[in-house]
């Protein structure tokens, strides 16, 4: 039994299509297997993309009598904070890190838990179609020339949160789907989050390539730190799990006792 507050990472993107369900798993998977209590909740009650994969890992486990560390995982259907705020604290009972999975959609509860995390992570593609939630550009230089809405929210919450209890979000950007050869978008893109991050205060770490992969492993509900699950690798699946490796490590989560890396682009 847990007795202190959880600590709440919240997954968030109301764009779809970034890979946001995938890391959100995967993250919660690689804290079970340090040993870590942690518990998932999924917002988007029509999709549940995040308690399916879970659900299908629980089927897997059972089916191969295997021992697969995993979290718990609940579906929020409600639509008051009240009701969430009471999904957290029933998950925390059990669960040290409550980690949120948010449909890729504006949706009220889904701006609510960002402004509640300790750790805000949001996925996206490497383009300036996804770029847009956070900010705009110029189309001549691509220098940006404003915060979006969403930008705006964050900054504003962080420091309510601040002055309030002297606490603080940690905004995480992760660049998923990044090309493997240099393009001049990709540094364009690059350079645009770079500059924002600086204004706006939120760190940049590189997420996951586009890999069939993941995708195929959402039916087995395993991940790519399965080892001895997933039969025979090739380089390309090995090197996947690399970058697993590294978008954890690049999370800096306190109960990981990692430090916060460098700020990057790339």
């Amino acid at each position: 039994m847990t007795s202190a507050a959880p600590h709440l990472i919240v997954f968030a993107n109301e764009k779809g299509g970034t890979g946001k369900s995938t890391t959100c798993v995967h993250a919660a998977v690689a804290l079970a297997a340090q040993g870590i209590s942690v518990a998932v909740i999924d917002l988007d009650h029509r999709q549940r993309t995040s308690a399916r994969y879970l659900e299908n890992r629980a089927e897997t486990a059972q089916r191969r009598a295997a021992e697969l560390p995993s979290p718990s995982w609940y579906v929020y259907d409600g639509d008051s904070t009240a009701g969430l705020n009471e999904m957290i604290a029933s998950a925390a009972t059990n669960a040290r890190v409550v980690v949120i999975d948010t449909p890729g959609r504006d949706d009220p509860l889904a701006r609510y838990a960002a402004t509640a995390a300790n750790t805000l992570v949001t996925p996206m593609n490497d383009s300036f179609v996804d770029f847009d939630l956070i900010g705009q550009v110029d189309p001549e230089n691509f220098k940006v020339k404003r915060l979006s809405f969403y930008s705006e929210l964050m900054w504003e919450t962080r420091k309510t949160r601040a002055k309030a209890d002297g606490s603080s979000i940690d905004w995480v950007v992760l660049r998923n789907r990044l090309h493997h050869m240099e393009a001049r978008n990709q540094k364009r893109v690059g350079d645009a989050l770079t500059e924002l991050a600086r204004r706006v205060g939120f760190r940049v770490i590189p997420g996951l390539s586009e890999r069939v992969i993941f995708r195929e492993l959402f039916p087995s509900g395993l991940t790519l730190l399965d080892r001895g699950h997933l039969g025979e690798l090739g380089v390309s699946h090995v090197a996947a799990r690399q970058e697993l490796r590294e978008m954890i490590a690049g999370l800096a989560l306190p109960m990981l006792n990692s430090g916060h890396p460098a700020q990057t682009a790339a």
